[in-house]
């Protein structure tokens, strides 16, 4: 990094849900600027895999098995982190997952489900990582995986927008008791990103047509996207920004869109 201020260079970086998506990105994204990362997920298969692709340099990326959904595996992960590493500098709370339903359609297995690693899962690695950052005694920064329907809910997510309003709760919760510490929390909410995941939802000609509509900036994010803004929260060049959700959604929640054509003088007035 040509500014010091900006540097990530030889943190300790635990990418929770790191093996593929915006895990993946972000985690790459830490190691091209020169940090000593983590990665996380349930599948050993894929963790191997994506940690010889993104691995660079002098720091190979460490993978570690982990279902969020487990709170055993979650000490356990840590555990080992700190036992390879010897301490956690940042954590990329990313781990989620989805189910596209109606409300009156959801059983129960599938809330239980996306609770458990969306809100319950967040909320046990982020509290466990506190935990050794304060016995550490150097700060840390603590970076969610928020949603930007903690702003304003889509149709047939419900338990999903449900789990990421209360992760925008537990980011500015944790802020005020780790403060002291020296420990930020803050939270990105990316928009519509572009992901292995998105792809069939994102190929239809009426959804692509609604997001242009809609989105400012007439585009899906990609998950290179959430880079920028994840480097920034964990470097000195945020060691006073705490407590914060920051959307990265091509300006998506800025306001209501509203076809008024702006060249015909009777509707502009």
């Amino acid at each position: 990094m040509s500014d010091s201020m900006f540097s990530v260079q030889d943190r300790v970086v635990l990418v929770s849900g790191g093996s593929r998506g915006i895990g993946r990105s972000l985690a790459e994204g830490f190691v091209e600027r020169g940090a000593r990362v983590v990665i996380a997920s349930r599948d050993a298969a894929t963790l191997e895999q994506t940690s010889r692709e993104i691995s660079k340099g002098t720091h190979p990326v460490t993978p570690v098995v982990c279902d969020v959904s487990q709170p055993d595996q979650i000490s356990k992960m840590v555990e080992t982190v700190v036992e390879k590493l010897g301490r956690i500098d940042v954590l990329l709370n990313v781990a989620g997952i989805n189910v596209r339903k109606r409300v009156e359609e959801y059983t129960v297995e599938e809330f239980d489900k996306i609770l458990d690693i969306n809100l319950k899962g967040a909320f046990l690695v982020a509290q466990q990582v506190g935990r050794k950052m304060i016995a550490q005694r150097q700060g840390g920064a603590l970076i969610n995986i928020d949603s930007l329907n903690s702003f304003r809910p889509l149709k047939g997510v419900q338990p999903y927008a449900m789990s990421k309003a209360a992760v925008s709760a537990m980011t500015r919760g944790m802020a005020m008791e780790w403060g002291e510490h020296g420990i930020r929390v803050n939270a990105i909410a990316p928009g519509f990103i572009l992901t292995d995941l998105t792809k069939k939802l994102w190929s239809d000609p009426t959804m692509q047509a609604w997001n242009d509509a809609n989105c400012p900036m007439k585009r899906l994010g990609q998950p290179e996207d959430l880079i920028g803004t994840a480097v920034f929260l964990a470097s000195d060049a945020a060691k006073f920004l705490t407590g914060q959700v920051i959307y990265v959604d091509g300006g998506i929640t800025c306001g209501m869109q509203w076809p008024i054509p702006f060249d015909n003088p009777s509707l502009s007035r």
